[in-house]
């Protein structure tokens, strides 16, 4: 029987009863997993061993490289893909345990509502994903970073850093910033797809 439910709750996951969802989880999984992980890891993954600072001292960069990133890019988008899976997650584990076929959520009222729900709070998610990134991480990386170093001790006020591969972080964010807008469309798309769907349920009754 559990592995019954582990077969619903994997076909859930990867066949939403949607067509919008299903290409949604085909971007989400794919494109933006695949860019993240490859690419993210190629543009971000030595950033604190090649971030300088003048006085080029180890204890000052990883000081001024803590103050320039409070969280690295990559933990962050990585956490934000795995919060905005969680509501559609739970959605599918509560129909794979109940046993919900997919095409039942959109003919039976209460599930299609829930579904609805589960796709709202994932626009909501990934909405406060967009403003935090904009709040950390901006638009643009410069190739020069001013560290506040007071702290240091009275030989440091303004120490100038220098950001690596800062045009190419650009881009990152960009794309980024773009797969969130695709996201949020799509959910968007989906919610209409799933009224216009069962609108032409009522009526064909």
């Amino acid at each position: 029987m559990s592995l019954n439910y582990i077969k619903n709750f994997y076909e859930g996951c990867m066949k939403p009863p949607t067509v919008i969802g299903q290409f949604h989880t085909l971007f989400f999984g794919s494109v933006r997993m695949f860019f993240l992980g490859v690419l993210g890891f190629a543009v971000y993954g030595n950033e604190a061993l090649h971030f300088s600072c003048d006085p080029d001292k180890r204890e000052i960069n990883l000081f001024c490289y803590n103050q320039f990133r409070p969280i690295t890019p990559q933990v962050f988008w990585a956490l934000q893909l795995v919060i905005v899976l969680v509501p559609g997650a739970i959605f599918h584990l509560y129909a794979a345990c109940k046993s919900i076929n997919q095409e039942c959520i959109l003919q039976k009222p209460i599930y299609t509502v829930i579904y609805i729900l589960s796709v709202l709070l994932r626009i909501s998610l990934e909405v406060v994903a967009f403003w935090l990134q904009i709040h950390l991480f901006g638009f643009q990386v410069k190739p020069l970073y001013l560290c506040d170093a007071v702290s240091l001790g009275k030989k440091f006020t303004i120490i100038k850093c220098m950001v690596p591969e800062h045009f190419e972080k650009t881009i990152f964010l960009i794309a980024m910033y773009t797969f969130t807008v695709i996201t949020i469309v799509l959910c968007v798309a989906e919610i209409c797809e799933i009224i216009f769907r069962r609108l032409c349920f009522l009526i064909s009754q």
